[in-house]
């Protein structure tokens, strides 16, 4: 019978605060994108998870879509929690998205108000849930108006199917349309979750950063290591078949060589930090108050032992980052 440690919230893991909201999140949040589903070792996906609550991380980032099939990992998830963490719900936040390929058919994705809230409704149903913490309308939906995704998110905080609500992968432009209508219906609207990484800034030219501080709204980073790239896994070269995230397609631009000589270049700052690249890449997002959590998958134990270091210096020397932005601007 599992029971969780008495001291994971003894400091370890800081918890951050989305703007004025009263929604907080650990410095880390588990990520089961990858690594968690019915082609994973249950063992070990439940033992990550399990160790991830012992080291302070209450949050655990899912979707309709995750898995190698749709509900997948939401299923794996569902059977960890009850038969582990049902008696610690309080405490937990347990967050899922909408929006990606769910199911055959026009409503299998994207943000329709059908679409929605036929899968927070699946959602529930396997991982034996009656409310989420925040359910994430997953990508933008270009053909359906803003204003009826946004209505369909407040409707289901207002039937107890989550607390908060959250928008992924939106713009600027995107994000302040629907912003404008969460702020008439006094919808809980608490974090945009995106993709961001010290190779990919996109979302800094963007302006949706200075949009959500200006509102009060946090950021949840997702891809925070570009698929592995600020690893030392790949110092000595980054083979053909590397296959990036479709957010992130452009830290390529320059070619591979070139990128894996920045990576060596901030490995060597890292290495100044008593850090890991890795340790550093996540420590580097944290020193921005607007991200509130960074989203990290692990297919060991150890892997998630690793980045849990990365909070213990999350500060940056003036020195520091202005060598890493050198280094990423050559």
């Amino acid at each position: 019978m599992y029971k969780a440690d008495e001291n994971r919230y003894d400091g370890r893991m800081p918890v951050r605060r989305a703007g004025n909201k009263g929604l907080q999140l650990p410095a880390v949040s588990l990520g089961m994108w990858h690594s968690f589903g019915d082609d994973a070792n249950f063992a070990d996906s439940q033992e990550i998870i399990l160790n991830a609550f012992d080291n302070g991380i209450f949050s655990y980032d899912l979707a309709y879509n995750y898995g190698p099939e749709s509900g997948a990992a939401e299923r794996m998830f569902g059977q960890v929690y009850q038969a582990n963490l049902k008696p610690y719900r309080d405490e937990l936040v347990i967050t899922t998205k909408a929006g990606f390929h769910m199911w055959p058919g026009p409503y299998g994705e994207m943000s329709s108000r059908k679409t929605l809230i036929n899968a927070i409704d699946g959602s529930l149903k396997r991982m034996g849930l009656d409310y989420v913490d925040i359910f994430y309308s997953h990508r933008f939906d270009p053909e359906t108006d803003p204003e009826e995704t946004a209505e369909a998110l407040d409707s289901i905080v207002r039937s107890g199917k989550a607390l908060y609500i959250g928008i992924s992968n939106y713009t600027d432009a995107q994000t302040k349309a629907v912003l404008k209508v969460f702020k008439e219906l006094h919808t809980p609207f608490v974090l945009n979750q995106l993709s961001y990484n010290m190779l990919n800034r996109d979302i800094e030219r963007d302006g949706v950063l200075d949009t959500l501080k200006a509102n009060n709204v946090g950021m949840v980073a997702y891809g925070p290591l570009a698929e592995g790239l600020l690893t030392d896994r790949y110092l000595g070269g980054i083979p053909e078949d590397f296959q990036i995230h479709w957010s992130s397609t452009d830290v390529m631009d320059q070619g591979r060589a070139k990128l894996v000589e920045k990576l060596n270049a901030l490995n060597e700052v890292a290495q100044g930090r008593n850090q890991s690249l890795a340790q550093m890449a996540l420590a580097w997002l944290l020193k921005d108050p607007v991200v509130v959590s960074v989203v990290t998958g692990a297919s060991k134990v150890k892997h998630l032992q690793d980045n849990l270091q990365a909070v213990q210096n999350t500060s940056f020397t003036t020195d520091e980052l202005e060598r890493i932005e050198s280094i990423l601007n050559a």
